[in-house]
């Protein structure tokens, strides 16, 4: 099956290494698309939560599968994220087509994109960073019990799948009221800074709107994440889109072989945890 082309894909809150982690169906996805620039921005790999004793296969292939794409021409950014946070001690590093960084700007058919995972604007990750560490733990440990429930709801009751953690989100009035601050946050500052897109992960919350304040505009974008929402953005020929993964979906098309050299991990991750921090810029490229 041909594979769609898309100048950008951007994908975010991934979450290898965790129970909650959709890994088959994003490598669906990832089969599906044939993208010029791909990028993944933030929390990809959860090494807040990472245990050599949890790592399947189908998360392996998500790695493979992002080397593949290298290895075929893709210019892949790996922006970083508070769980991925440790790789900010790799930012700026460069390894062919693959670069880490903490933001980024592309121009897009003559249009700025500003790229950033969003947890800079986290007051808790900056003040009380163990409570988002025992948070992440607890919504890691709700996504596996949801499971649960669906694997009870859709077998035995006959009845759909149900989300416990956007019930939780959607009655809890602080949820709500910090989804909506980080949003204004995003499209203030990208505004005040001459962007035209902003473009974040982090609250989990796919979205597209157009934005407007007394001193001017910005696109408002936010990739979701492949947790509970199966989401991700593509800019192609002048216009984004919000991509939904569709829930079972069957892959028809064969397996294809993955055989890509990858880095030995265990060297990598001990580079990672002694590699000392380095200062940062924001590049800039462009797509015309």
């Amino acid at each position: 099956m041909a594979k769609r082309k898309v100048q950008v894909a951007v994908i975010s809150d991934v979450h290898l290494g965790t129970y909650g982690c959709r890994a088959k169906e994003l490598n669906q996805y990832l089969k599906s698309i044939d993208p010029e620039i791909l990028v993944l921005n933030g929390d990809i790999i959860d090494i807040w939560q990472f245990s050599k004793r949890y790592w399947p296969e189908s998360h392996m292939k998500i790695v493979q599968r992002v080397f593949k794409l290298l290895a075929n021409g893709t210019k892949v950014y790996y922006l970083t994220g508070n769980h991925d946070e440790l790789l900010r001690k790799f930012t700026d590093f460069k390894m062919g087509e693959l670069e880490i960084l903490d933001k980024l700007v592309l121009e897009l058919d003559g249009k700025k994109a500003w790229l950033f995972h969003g947890d800079v604007f986290d007051i808790t990750m900056k003040h009380a960073k163990w409570l988002a560490k025992l948070g992440a733990i607890g919504y890691d440990t709700l996504i596996f019990i949801n499971s649960l429930v669906n694997w009870f709801s859709e077998n035995v009751l006959r009845k759909g799948k149900v989300s416990l953690s956007k019930k939780v989100k959607n009655s809890v009035k602080s949820a709500v009221t910090f989804i909506d601050d980080f949003e204004q946050t995003a499209i203030d500052i990208a505004i005040e800074n001459g962007y035209d897109y902003v473009v974040c992960g982090h609250i989990h919350q796919p979205s597209i709107r157009q934005s407007q304040t007394a001193k001017g505009n910005t696109l408002y974008l936010n990739s979701g994440d492949w947790i509970e929402n199966l989401t991700a953005l593509e800019y192609h020929e002048g216009s984004w889109l919000l991509y939904q993964h569709p829930e079972n979906h069957e892959d028809t098309n064969e397996e294809e072989e993955l055989r890509v050299s990858l880095p030995n991990m265990d060297a990598l991750y001990q580079s990672i945890i002694r590699m000392p921090q380095v200062a940062f810029n924001t590049p800039s490229t462009s797509i015309k």
